[in-house]
């Protein structure tokens, strides 16, 4: 049984040695006439035929163009976002630091500049620990006897008196605050300079004592210290009166004073180691 075989059939190189020759002659006239040639119009016709399906293409590609070009660049745009949130972050971190030590420089200002002003020796420190409930009448601060720090010695604000310390170890201090029931300060009224005593309560009110009625000061008097006694320099401000209220059978009204200071805002104090004289560091004009 035979097989017959197709012999493959060959391309005509007289046609393709043709078209060599007559594309080499078009390109030749192209380049040599003018732009107004027939070879020149023919092109611009072929052009505004086409141009208008080349838009459309463009068109109809463009958003798979830019859809293509936005998945690529997923990769990229989720690394800069990540590198720029870490920046962010730092940034923020480093402006809390700053507001931080303003704050600070502010307060630590404000104690420098209340101290200067009385002449009082003083040394700056640190609150550590505050009282835990109304009940508590005690601050910790960071000095102690290696600092010089004593019993008894007067501990400041720039608001006013804080109160004194009651307990010293070698790094470490308690302070026992004016609203504390044990303690007690020879005071009196700067408008009148009517003498007279605070005293702190068990729930950390303070109260100014043995004060008679017609001698009594009204709301928003100011209550500073009077000096006497000598544990405590004179027209340091203790608080404002808050309200005087006659009590029935008693020598003395109610007079009930605030301290302007805010325990649990407190952060830095001043200790005070020693005095000018007390004419010196009077400063009964306390507003």
């Amino acid at each position: 049984m035979r097989i017959s075989a197709e012999t493959p059939k060959r391309g005509n190189p007289t046609l393709l040695v043709g078209l060599v020759v007559v594309s080499l002659i078009l390109v030749t006239v192209y380049y040599r006439e003018g732009d107004t040639g027939p070879l020149h119009r023919m092109r611009d016709g072929v052009l505004a035929v086409s141009a208008p399906l080349a838009r459309l293409g463009d068109a109809i590609a463009s958003p798979f163009e830019a859809a293509g070009d936005w998945v690529s660049g997923i990769g990229v745009r989720r690394e800069e976002l990540d590198s720029l949130s870490e920046q962010n972050e730092e940034l923020r971190a480093r402006l809390a630091e700053l507001e931080e030590a303003r704050q600070e420089n502010e307060r630590l200002r404000e104690l420098v500049e209340f101290a200067e002003e009385r002449q009082l020796t003083k040394l700056g420190a640190r609150v550590i620990g505050k009282p835990a409930t109304p009940w508590e009448g005690a601050l910790l601060i960071d000095r102690g006897s290696a600092d010089g720090v004593e019993p008894g010695m007067p501990v400041l604000a720039a608001q006013g008196l804080v109160g004194q310390v009651y307990e010293v170890s070698e790094r470490v201090a308690k302070v026992r605050l004016l609203t504390d029931q044990r303690s007690g300060v020879a005071a009196m009224v700067q408008s009148s300079r009517v003498p007279g005593v605070v005293q702190g309560s068990v729930e950390g009110a303070l109260t100014l004592e043995f004060v008679a009625a017609d001698t009594a000061p009204v709301v928003g008097d100011v209550v500073i210290t009077s000096g006497l006694g000598g544990v405590y320099p004179k027209g340091l401000v203790i608080g404002d009166v808050t309200s005087v209220t006659e009590r029935r059978g008693e020598l003395f009204p109610r007079i009930d004073v605030v301290s302007r200071i805010d325990i649990d805002q407190l952060e830095e104090v001043l200790i005070l180691l020693g005095t000018v004289s007390q004419d010196e560091a009077s400063g009964g004009d306390v507003e």
